[in-house]
């Protein structure tokens, strides 16, 4: 099993900006991508950033240029710089762990999320 701990959530004016920081625990070395996901109320829970353990990034669209994630192996620790805020970037935010395996299935761990929240 993997425990994820977020920290780094709050409020903030619109075009300020805050750090997220999410670090894993337990299960790491199976650990091939950690990530950001969001759920604003009503809405359904997207991807906001990704980063395998190589590297590789994947971002939303929506954040483009304004987010950027980052990821330390050796902490076990994913990071997502949010610059630019806008009151539409409001949500909850899930850090998540994917862990793969030879079958070629994964599994999903989730942090307990910390909530973002951006006023015009």
């Amino acid at each position: 099993q993997v425990q994820l701990v977020e920290s780094g959530g709050g409020l903030v004016q619109a075009g300020g900006s805050l750090r997220l920081s999410c670090t894993a625990s337990g299960r790491t070395s199976s650990i091939a991508a950690m990530g950001w996901y969001r759920q604003a109320p009503g809405k359904q829970r997207e991807l906001v950033a990704a980063i395998s353990s190589g590297g590789r990034k994947n971002d939303a669209d929506s954040v483009e240029g304004r987010f950027t994630i980052s990821r330390d192996n050796a902490k076990n620790a994913v990071y997502l710089q949010m610059n630019s805020l806008k009151p539409e970037d409001t949500a909850v935010y899930y850090c998540n762990a994917r862990l793969s395996y030879t079958s070629g299935s994964y599994y999903d761990y989730w942090g307990q999320g910390t909530q973002v929240t951006v006023s015009s």
